[in-house]
Parts: structure tokens; C-alpha cells; sequence
């Protein structure tokens, strides 16, 4: 199958498909919510390895026991603007939107809330979590570590997961300035979407089990860290970033040791997945008038720095709120594989 077998919906009909699939496969109506709104979020900014496709997957965990279909959240609060988010082995989105919620509560008292999570599962998109504490008016960071599926710089052997970074913060009368970054130069259900599509993957993005970089999806086995072969020390460095917040201080996995996301018999053992949350009041530094003032100034600036010849200069954001526009205006793109899955 091409790229152009794709086929386009409209995100109310493809909400509609994904929640009523993991409705069928047993998934509370909070939890439930909680990922059809992650993955649509993926959908719309352009994420699509992150985005609807994952739904059969979920589905295929729910079914398999790996995650509890009703699964009761719990906070363990330790300190004036720190918190424990038990997860229950339920789905990833539903933990990571409680986390920011009690980031927010915390970041209103003592300025800053940060939120770790025990006992989840795959997050999806970093990007939604932080942007759902931006769009109530906090500067908020979220992350995650993953199953090791990435090599080192220079390295032969899977060692971190993707591990992405993500960060969002108020923009006045604008859409949230907003970064979401997987630490390794692509992700690894970027392959599997690229296998789906039979389509070529980037350079510099994936390696064959002897470390070599290929762009065939078929031979890759691992992942290249972000800088790829050349400059590769700086996404394995980040890498540890998100390991070091989501497993470290949440007493949760490592990179390592997690059971894999695909591949294997084993669908009915939780993952124990860690992740983090950090929101921030702007009100408790500088003030939310001058942040606000601050920030709209910076992203002028930003946006008006000279480019070079045939190139644009865009804030963290830009691309993707373009995306969105483009794709509620004339549908999300789905892959074969995904619209046999949703029925559409």
C-alpha cells in the first residue's frame, strides 16, 4: 500500500469510532474519554503515529488484561506542591490528564505542581498533556521514558525508549506556544505507520540490529537517537532527561526492563509505566500580565527573525496549529490499516 491510500475523516466521526472501539473492548467512560482525546489530539497536529491509529493496539491490551478497563485513580499528595498520581495499570491518557489537573490544584497554592505517575501505560503524545495545562493558563511540562528501542550515540545495542519531552505555555489571544519532542530522530511508531504505508523512512531515523542506519522500515530494529549519526550525543543525553524524571523519581521502570510495546505473547501483564507532570503558575514569578506580555513579545520577535532564502522562521507550535487548521478543514488522514480497524 501507498502514502496515497489514505483516506480522510472528519474528526467528530473518527472520536465517535475510537471511543465507541474502546468502549466495545471495555474501557470506563473516563478513561475512555481521556484517550480519544489524546490520540485526536495527535491526529490533528500532524502526530499520526501517536494519533488513531493506536486504537487497535489499546483495544488489543484491553482485551488482553494488560490494562484494567476501570481502573480507580488514586493521589498520594507529599509535599505543598508535589504528588504521587497512581495510574491503576488503566490506560496512560487518563493517569497523565489526572496528573495535570493536580499540578494545576498544587501550581495555584505553591506556584509549582509536580505531579509524578506510577503504574500507567503508553502516554501517546507528550504534547497533549502539556498543552491541556498551557490552555488553563500554566507553563507546563510533561514526559515520559518508554521501552528501549533506541541506541546509544555511536552505540549497537536498544538502550533508552523514545522518550519524549514536551513543554506548553499561555500565549494571550493565541493558541499555546508548544513543544512536543521525542528524544530519539523518530519515533518507533513512526516505522510501524511507515510499514502499514510501505513507504520509505527518513534518513538518520533507524538502524538495522547491528546499528547500521536504514531507511527500509522492514530492516530497522532500533532507533537512532535525535542528531542521528553525526550528533546523536545530544538525544541520548536527553533521553536519560525523561528516564531520570519518569522512572527515577517515580520508583517506577526503567527504559530496560519494561516489557515491550509490540511484539511478544505476553498482553496481560502490566507495564508499570512512569511518567511526569510539572505546572507552573506564572502568577507565583513574574505575574500572568507580564508573563503574558513577555512571552507575546517573544514569539514576535521570534517569528520576525530574518529567514534564509526560501525558508520560513516559525515558533514552537506554528506547524502544528497550521496542521490542525488544515485537517478540521478537509479531514484527518487515516491509514489502511487503522480505517479496517475503526470500521469506516
Amino acid at each position: 500500500m501507498q502514502a496515497d491510500d489514505t483516506r480522510r475523516f472528519p474528526e467528530a466521526l473518527l472520536r465517535e469510532c475510537v471511543e465507541a472501539r474502546l468502549a466495545e473492548a471495555g474501557a470506563s467512560p473516563g478513561s475512555r474519554a481521556a484517550a480519544g482525546r489524546a490520540m485526536l489530539h495527535a491526529s490533528l497536529v500532524g502526530v499520526d503515529s501517536h494519533g488513531v491509529r493506536l486504537a487497535e493496539h489499546y483495544c488489543r491490551m484491553l482485551g488482553g488484561g494488560r490494562l484494567k478497563r476501570d481502573p480507580l485513580l488514586s493521589v498520594e499528595h507529599r509535599g505543598a506542591g508535589s504528588a504521587m498520581v497512581d495510574g491503576d495499570d488503566g490506560l496512560g491518557h487518563f493517569a497523565a490528564y489526572k496528573a495535570v489537573e493536580v499540578g494545576i490544584a498544587l501550581a495555584r497554592t505553591a506556584g509549582v505542581g509536580a505531579v509524578g505517575v506510577r503504574r500507567s501505560s503508553h502516554l501517546g503524545a507528550a504534547g497533549a498533556y502539556a498543552l491541556a495545562g498551557a490552555e488553563q493558563g500554566f507553563v507546563t511540562f510533561a514526559t515520559t521514558n518508554t521501552d528501549s528501542m533506541v541506541a546509544l550515540f555511536d552505540g549497537a545495542q536498544k538502550f533508552h525508549g523514545t522518550n519524549p519531552l514536551a513543554f506548553a505555555a499561555p500565549l494571550p489571544g493565541e493558541r499555546p506556544w508548544l513543544l512536543d519532542m521525542a528524544t530519539s530522530s523518530i519515533p518507533l511508531n513512526r516505522v510501524m505507520l511507515h510499514r502499514s504505508l510501505d513507504k520509505t523512512l527518513p534518513e538518520g531515523g533507524a538502524a538495522t540490529p547491528d546499528g547500521e542506519p536504514t531507511t527500509d522500515p522492514y530492516a530497522a530494529d532500533m532507533l537512532l537517537p535525535l542528531g542521528g549519526v553525526d550528533y546523536g550525543y545530544k538525544g541520548a543525553a536527553l533521553a536519560g532527561v525523561a528516564t531520570l524524571f519518569s522512572a527515577l523519581l517515580t520508583g517506577t521502570t526503567l527504559d530496560s526492563d519494561f516489557i515491550p510495546m509490540y511484539g511478544g505473547d505476553d498482553i496481560s501483564t502490566p507495564r508499570n509505566m512512569g511518567h511526569f507532570v510539572l505546572v507552573i503558575d506564572p502568577d507565583k514569578f513574574a505575574g500572568r500580565a507580564a508573563f503574558g506580555a513577555a512571552i507575546a513579545r517573544y514569539v514576535q520577535s521570534l517569528r520576525g527573525s530574518v529567514p534564509r532564502a526560501g525558508g520560513r522562521v516559525m515558533a514552537p507550535g506554528d506547524r502544528e496549529w497550521a496542521e490542525m487548521d488544515e485537517r478540521r478543514a478537509t479531514g484527518i488522514p487515516v491509514d489502511p490499516d487503522t480505517v479496517r480497524f475503526l470500521g469506516l
